[in-house]
């Protein structure tokens, strides 16, 4: 079933294949800032559905992960990420974590919450 979230404006909307079964809070200090839940898809299962034009892109440290927000409102709204599963990036691989905060009638305490020590493995 597909799942559609957007950003608190609506200037980004987006949408994934299906709901996630967990989500992910991580502990970098930049997620920590933002206050995101994360759920992480291939890239096949994400769909922009509005024009990109108010969408932004956040780089830090390495320049690895591509975080984007709404220019607009501000929300954090996804990010482009190598698979960080086995502890490393692994590129061959790449995964798009969208902010599960952002998503339309869905029940965040509905699912298991994991937490990633991003502090201190990045």
């Amino acid at each position: 079933m597909t799942v559609k979230g957007s950003c608190h404006c609506g200037a980004t909307r987006f949408e994934v294949d299906e709901a996630p079964a967990t989500v992910t809070r991580c502990t970098c200090t930049y997620c920590s800032k933002r206050g995101a839940l994360w759920a992480y898809y291939r890239p096949a299962q994400f769909r922009l559905t509005a024009p990109a034009q108010h969408a932004a892109t956040y780089r830090w440290n390495t320049g690895t992960i591509a975080h984007h927000f709404c220019t607009v409102c501000g929300c954090s709204t996804y990010v482009e990420t190598p698979d960080w599963s086995s502890g490393s990036a692994d590129f061959d691989n790449p995964k798009i974590s969208i902010n599960t905060r952002l998503l339309d009638d869905f029940d965040l305490d509905a699912v298991p919450v994991e937490t990633i020590d991003g502090r201190n493995l990045w």
